[in-house]
């Protein structure tokens, strides 16, 4: 079992930024990878940007340049750096853990970007 709790997120103006924060505990040493996801109302959640065990790091195309994933293994903890935010960066994000028999996810953060 992989517990995930997030924090941060908000609102923010066109232009700003924003960080979150995502700490996982129990089952740590089963996960491969932790990331981030979002969605918005009536749409299927899409990946962010996640980050393996190994330190690969991956971005969706409509993130590059604005948001860094980085991690505190000392914590056990991933963050979320979002500048730059647009209005269509608006939605709930969720953190993400994967292990071999499947995902965990957090609760969900809202982020909303006024234009």
């Amino acid at each position: 079992q992989v517990q995930l709790v997030e924090s941060g997120g908000g609102l923010v103006q066109s232009g700003g930024s924003l960080r979150l924060s995502c700490a996982a505990s129990g089952s740590i040493f089963s996960i491969n990878s932790m990331g981030w996801y979002r969605q918005v109302p009536g749409k299927e959640r899409e990946f962010v940007a996640t980050v393996t065990s190994s330190g690969r790091i991956i971005y969706a195309d409509s993130v590059k340049g604005r948001f860094t994933i980085f991690g505190d293994n000392a914590k056990n903890t991933i963050l979320l750096r979002m500048n730059n935010l647009k209005p269509e960066d608006t939605a709930v994000y969720y953190c993400n853990a994967a292990i071999a028999s499947g995902d965990y996810w957090g609760q969900g953060t809202q982020v909303t970007v006024s234009s």
